[in-house]
């Protein structure tokens, strides 16, 4: 798989036109969810490059992340008749990139797609890294393909769209990148003021305010483009999850047993659910593979001050852990983990017995 082509935007007309440019085609197409239907094509829908686009238009949020939308996907772009030289521009948050993605990829056998994330979490995570894919049979991302998009395009315009709690689900993930990256990072991450980023909590008739808040989304820019460039570092040498790329699953083997967990409650998002799995997962570090105790501890309380935590009970134990088993890197019966030795300190592939697990379940639910 070729490594991805990721712009880092500050022109996204230009950035835009240069990518469909890149990508001879007989027809243009793009697909958005109801939500950024409404708030975002806006944005690139008068582009010269977009006038000849077709929209394809979807649910929003991961409950449309389904068998039942992608047939609708591929009976859209059938009923418009896409070939295989056709082009789909994915504008939307991960939900749309994963399964707009898997539509290109599947569709024809095969046609280009761009990705333009347009939530925090979709630029760092979902859009970047070739993964495509469904929920399937309550399993989140059970069905899916490695298939990388022909260009991302990364511009925060499309942040302001969004409100505290999806700019945090995507935080989570730049934490986790941090905390596999490097000290000096992980420090940035959770000591920047997001709270500067929710201009609801802001004064902006104070001019000084208003100085620190675009202080504030200029560093937030700057700590996204070295997020990005953790992820991509990292799927360039392992395109296909054999070996280190295993080290973005930290916080997910728990995370999405999480998340899948309150599917059948009350969805919660992405994010949140990384966050909460991570406060698990770091737990295990330090008994398995000696994170620093004082680290745990300070990552962990900024999760509990900025995600707070799922309610979940000792009954939920047995059905988390089966979960856990349906994790798509597990191999035989193991419950497979990547842990760290420290900030940067990558062990992948590492098991924790059931009893381990419950341990790490009763410091989540305590702390």
């Amino acid at each position: 798989m070729d490594r991805q082509k990721v712009i880092i935007s500050n022109d996204l007309q230009k950035a835009l036109s240069d990518a469909i440019a890149e990508c001879p085609h007989d027809k243009l197409f793009v697909l958005v969810d109801e939500t950024t239907h409404q708030l975002c094509l806006p944005v690139i829908a008068g582009f010269d490059c977009m006038q000849e686009a077709q929209c394809i238009v979807i649910g929003a949020t991961d409950t449309h992340k389904t068998l039942d939308t992608l047939s609708h996907v591929w009976a859209e772009l059938q009923r418009m008749g896409a070939t295989r030289h056709s082009l789909l521009i994915n504008l939307g948050g991960g939900m749309v990139t994963d399964l707009g993605g898997f539509a290109a990829s599947t569709f024809k056998r095969g046609l280009a797609y761009i990705n333009i994330p347009t939530t925090l979490l979709s630029m760092v995570d979902a859009s970047v890294g070739g993964k495509t894919g469904i929920n399937f049979g309550g399993l989140k991302n059970e069905i899916g393909v490695f298939n990388n998009a022909n260009s991302v395009i990364l511009d925060t315009i499309f942040l302001k769209t969004m409100d505290q709690e999806n700019i945090l689900s995507g935080y989570a993930e730049m934490l986790k990148h941090g905390l596999i990256s490097e000290e000096k990072m992980w420090a940035e991450l959770i000591n920047f003021e997001l709270e500067t980023l929710n201009l609801k909590l802001c004064d902006v008739s104070k001019p000084e305010q208003i100085k620190h808040i675009k202080t504030q989304s200029s560093k937030l820019k700057e700590m996204l483009a070295d997020s990005v460039a953790v992820k991509q570092r990292i799927v360039t040498e392992d395109p296909t999850e054999h070996g280190i790329r295993k080290a973005l699953n930290l916080g997910h083997t728990a995370g999405h047993a999480f998340e899948s967990l309150a599917l059948e409650r009350k969805p919660i998002l992405h994010g949140y659910a990384v966050a909460y799995g991570l406060v698990v997962e770091l737990y295990l570090c330090c008994v398995k593979t000696g994170f620093p105790q004082d680290k745990m501890r300070q990552t962990v309380a900024f999760i509990k001050e900025h995600y707070g935590r799922m309610p979940i009970t000792c009954d939920d134990y047995p059905k988390l852990i089966e979960l856990m088993h349906h994790d798509k890197k597990n191999v035989g019966t193991d419950i497979n983990f990547t842990l760290l030795g420290g900030i940067g300190d990558i062990r992948i592939n590492q098991t924790a017995t059931e009893e381990d697990i419950k341990e790490a379940l009763d410091f989540y639910r305590e702390y």
